[in-house]
Parts: structure tokens; C-alpha cells; sequence
């Protein structure tokens, strides 16, 4: 094996932790809305296993209050579950800081409205 062939591994093998990010490939808001007054859960799918004990998920309402939330492991690889609690109409925000297993940070924000 030539030097070039050896470099090309080891670009594929150092390039697949580069990008092991835990992305967000689905979560329940999409389909299940939170109605007010009544305490929630909300379910979120990473492509990878979630550190929690290193993970902040908040809740975020209007005058940009951040409230933490408690989160607990799904039943799957990547799910979490978090404990919503009963809120008025109105929008907010999810906002998660989410280790990945392999020690990747990943932050995002998923906003959503709070209906009767």
C-alpha cells in the first residue's frame, strides 16, 4: 500500500469522529401539540446516545425566562423524555445543550405554541 492509499484511511477514519455530532432527527412536537393547562412530556430522537447527566434542556418563555427541565432515557438509543409543565397558551422554546456518548456538544432551539 502506497503512502497516498495509507493517508486516504486515515482521513476516512479520523474524518467519521470529526462529524459524530448527535444530530436531532425527530420529536414529537412535530405531530403531538402540548395543550395548556396539563402537564407534558416532550420526546426528542438523536442519531446517537445522549449523555444526560453532562445535558441542560430549558424551557424557554416569553421575557427570554429560561426554566431547566428534568429529562430522563427513552426506550430507544438517542431518545429523551422531558417533563413539560402545565403552561398557559402561548409560544415557547425548547432550548438544549446535549452531550453526545462520544463527548460532541450539540445546541439547538425548537420552538412551539401551547394551545387550548
Amino acid at each position: 500500500m502506497n503512502k497516498r492509499h495509507l493517508f486516504f484511511l486515515l482521513w476516512l477514519c479520523v474524518s467519521h469522529n470529526v462529524f459524530a455530532h448527535a444530530v436531532i432527527t425527530d420529536y414529537s412536537l412535530k405531530i403531538t401539540p402540548i395543550h395548556a393547562n396539563h402537564a407534558d412530556k416532550v420526546e426528542l430522537r438523536f442519531n446517537s446516545k445522549i449523555e444526560l447527566s453532562l445535558s441542560q434542556i430549558f424551557l424557554v418563555s416569553k421575557g427570554d425566562k429560561h426554566q431547566l427541565l428534568s429529562a430522563s432515557n427513552g426506550q430507544k438509543q438517542g431518545q429523551i423524555v422531558i417533563a413539560i409543565p402545565p403552561l398557559n397558551t402561548g409560544d415557547y422554546a425548547l432550548r438544549f445543550k446535549v452531550f453526545a456518548a462520544d463527548g460532541h456538544l450539540t445546541e439547538d432551539v425548537i420552538h412551539f405554541s401551547v394551545t387550548e
